[in-house]
């Protein structure tokens, strides 16, 4: 397994995950144009050279906000989440983001203790946050 920077030939890959995980998913435009700002950072796990699993952030004024964390349904609980968070967590800090923020679908209970056990606290509730299915989000701050 290797954890590395995400490059835009592994967009439609990425976005092929996107889709079976999320209701609501990006488009291959929206991480195109995430990848080619240089205060965020987008990484992906590899696996036999397949992608398996993906994160990202969007660096402002010294924060992380973590917009994007998604592992193939298949890949699932062999502690890839975490190894690929962390990995994301310190190229931040390498690049002086000194704090981490991101919402999470209060019903989605696997990743929120995933998010407990990297350090992030609880922080408050944005209501109505998601759609399809309309639902809270649990913010988080690490």
């Amino acid at each position: 397994m290797k954890i590395r920077p995400m490059v835009e030939e592994d967009i439609p890959y990425v976005h092929e995950i996107e889709c079976k995980i999320f209701s609501m998913p990006w488009s291959q435009e929206d991480f195109r144009k995430s990848l080619q700002d240089n205060n965020n950072i987008y990484l992906v796990v590899e696996e036999d050279a397949k992608i398996i699993a993906y994160c990202g952030l969007w660096g402002v004024a010294g924060e992380g906000q973590i917009n994007n964390v998604a592992v193939d349904p298949s890949y699932r609980n062999q502690g890839i989440g975490k190894l690929m968070l962390q990995a994301l967590i310190d190229m931040g800090r390498s690049k002086e983001l000194t704090s981490f923020t991101l919402e999470v679908r209060v019903s989605n209970r696997p990743a929120i203790a995933l998010y407990h056990k990297l350090g992030f606290e609880d922080a408050g509730i944005r209501k109505g946050f998601y759609d399809a299915p309309k639902e809270d989000a649990l913010i988080m701050w690490l």
